[in-house]
C-alpha cells in the first residue's frame, strides 16, 4: 500500500543519510560524509544545503498530495451511491446536501455545481434547453478548477525532478575547480593530490541524483492519480447531463 511505501522510503532516506554520515571503516574513516562536508568551501555547501532544501519540500508536496487524493478517493466512493440513490428520485435537494458534506470529493464539488446551477434556472424564464446548458457550462468550469487544485504542488516537483542533477552537477564542478586550485596553490601533483577533492565534489552530484529520482517517480504517481480523477469527473458530468435530459424528457409526457 501506498502509505507503508511512503514510510518506508522516508525511512530509507533518513537511514541511508544517517549511514553517509557516520558511517567508518575498521581502519578508520572509509566514507565519512561529515569530514566531507567539512573540508568542501562554501559554495559548494550553499549546493548542498540547497539541495536538502529541494528535497524537504518534495517530500512535503509528496505527503500533502498523497493526503489530498487519498481524502478524494474515499469521499467519492461514499458519495458517489448516496446521490445516486437521491437522484434517483428526483430529490435535488437531498443530492446537494450530501455533496456538500463531501467536500473533498473531486466528484462532489463537480456534481454539486452541476446541480446548483440547474436548481438556480428552476424558477428563471429559461427554457429547458438554457437551463442544461447553464448546468454543462458550470461542469466544464467546476472541472478546471478541480483539476488544477489536484495538481497544486507538481509543478514545483517536476522542477525539483528535473533540476536537482544539474544543481548538483554544479556543486561538482564548484568543488573540482577549488580541488585544482588547491594543487596550484601548493605546487602538488598527481592523484592523491586531487582525488580527495573530487570526491567531496562529487558528492553533491550523488546528493542531486537522490534528490530527483523520487522526485520525478511521484510525478508520474502522481500524474497518473490525477489523469483517472479527471475520467470520473468527465464520466459523472457527462451522467448529470444525461440525467437532466431525462428528466425533461419525461416532464414532457
Amino acid at each position: 500500500m501506498l502509505p507503508a511505501s511512503l514510510a518506508n522510503f522516508v525511512l530509507v532516506k533518513i537511514q541511508t543519510v544517517a549511514m553517509w554520515v557516520f558511517q567508518e571503516s575498521s581502519e578508520g574513516a572509509h566514507f565519512n560524509l561529515w569530514r566531507m562536508w567539512i573540508h568542501m568551501g562554501w559554495p559548494a555547501r550553499a549546493v548542498a544545503i540547497i539541495l536538502l532544501l529541494m528535497s524537504a519540500w518534495s517530500i512535503g508536496v509528496m505527503i500533502d498530495r498523497w493526503l489530498a487524493f487519498r481524502l478524494a478517493r474515499k469521499q467519492s466512493r461514499q458519495f458517489a451511491p448516496a446521490v445516486a440513490d437521491a437522484l434517483r428520485e428526483g430529490r435535488l435537494d437531498e443530492a446537494i446536501r450530501v455533496a456538500e458534506h463531501s467536500k473533498k470529493s473531486h466528484l462532489a464539488k463537480v456534481v454539486t455545481s452541476g446541480l446548483q446551477e440547474f436548481q438556480l434556472h428552476d424558477q428563471s424564464p429559461a427554457t429547458p434547453e438554457e437551463r442544461i446548458e447553464a448546468s454543462r457550462r458550470a461542469l466544464e468550469r467546476t472541472e478546471a478548477i478541480v483539476h488544477a487544485e489536484l495538481e497544486r504542488g507538481l509543478g514545483g516537483l517536476a522542477t525539483i525532478g528535473a533540476t536537482a542533477p544539474f544543481v548538483g552537477l554544479l556543486g561538482t564542478v564548484i568543488g573540482i575547480i577549488d580541488a585544482f586550485a588547491a594543487i596550484q596553490e601548493h605546487g602538488t601533483t598527481g592523484m592523491t593530490a586531487v582525488s580527495g577533492g573530487i570526491s567531496e565534489a562529487l558528492v553533491t552530484t550523488a546528493l542531486g541524483l537522490f534528490v530527483a529520482i523520487p522526485a520525478v517517480m511521484m510525478f508520474n504517481y502522481f500524474t497518473g492519480k490525477i489523469k483517472a480523477f479527471d475520467v470520473e469527473m468527465d464520466n459523472s458530468s457527462s451522467e448529470l447531463v444525461d440525467y437532466f435530459l431525462k428528466q425533461q424528457i419525461v416532464s414532457r409526457r
